[in-house]
């Protein structure tokens, strides 16, 4: 059993950028076919796009609003179009916010659920029914899930809740053998944490038993491992790629 993933269909949600980003190049890297979903028109999706057509074996790119089932239901006819089966499913489109709870309008919660969590149930269910024997399903959560930080609670909960889920799929559709796994990364170096003050990043770092921030790559090294036969018996876990912060509430 190795990583070669030669002749393997995925969908990554959100792989226009950071972590999902790094995670379609290890794919086609390792020889899968990919369909990746982007939301926002612009200079990533752009590139994604290229990038998809210049690996010639197939993948493509598509425009989806993932918390939306319309939307979610026409991604779903394409790639079982182009693809007719998915052996690969990462959800990882996610977005972050700040904001205190007793001053966080329902909105704002709500959105943050729906891109978060929502959308997982609802890629999962479209794309279940064309996952077979030797499926392998890996949600994007976060060490957050765990450790918790002031003002975000709600990006916390969406995160948790992706845990949740991953714990009772996994016990739905075992028997199919499909596997559905959680990777939770840490402070990861992305477009999320550019704002960072010199600062906090110093911070964040030392907070990490190795003494630096993550990279997409190290995730995406991560996701691999979960899709591949490697981790043939592995299912429901969680696999935290954090450097070690683990459960330090200093966050």
């Amino acid at each position: 059993m190795d990583l070669d993933l030669t002749g393997k269909r995925a969908l990554v949600t959100g792989g226009s950028r950071g972590i999902g980003r790094a995670i379609v190049r290890a794919l086609i890297e390792r020889g899968a076919t990919v369909a990746a979903t982007y939301y926002h028109e612009g200079e990533t999706a752009s590139e994604l796009i290229a990038e998809l057509e210049q690996s010639q074996n197939g993948s493509f790119a598509v425009r989806a609003d993932v918390s939306n089932p319309q939307s979610v239901a026409e991604l779903a006819q394409q790639v079982s179009q182009k693809l007719g089966q998915v052996d690969i499913l990462i959800n990882n489109a996610s977005i972050i916010g700040q904001a205190q709870l007793q001053e966080m309008p329902l909105p704002v919660w709500q959105q943050i659920m729906d891109t978060n969590l929502t959308s997982v149930y609802l890629v999962t269910q479209a794309m279940l029914p064309m996952m077979g024997n030797g499926g392998s399903i890996i949600n994007i959560s976060s060490n957050l899930a765990v450790v918790g930080m002031r003002g975000k609670t709600h990006y916390s909960a969406s995160k948790a809740g992706v845990i949740g889920l991953t714990r009772s799929l996994c016990k739905e559709v075992g028997k199919q053998g499909i596997r559905v796994n959680v990777v939770s990364p840490g402070i990861i170096e992305t477009e999320q944490i550019g704002d960072l003050t010199p600062e906090q990043r110093t911070r964040y770092a030392y907070l990490s038993a190795l003494g630096r921030l993550g990279q997409p790559e190290e995730v995406a090294a991560a996701v691999l491992f979960l899709a591949s036969d490697l981790a043939s018996f592995i299912t429901g876990s969680t696999l935290a790629i954090d450097g070690g912060v683990g459960g330090i509430a200093a966050l």
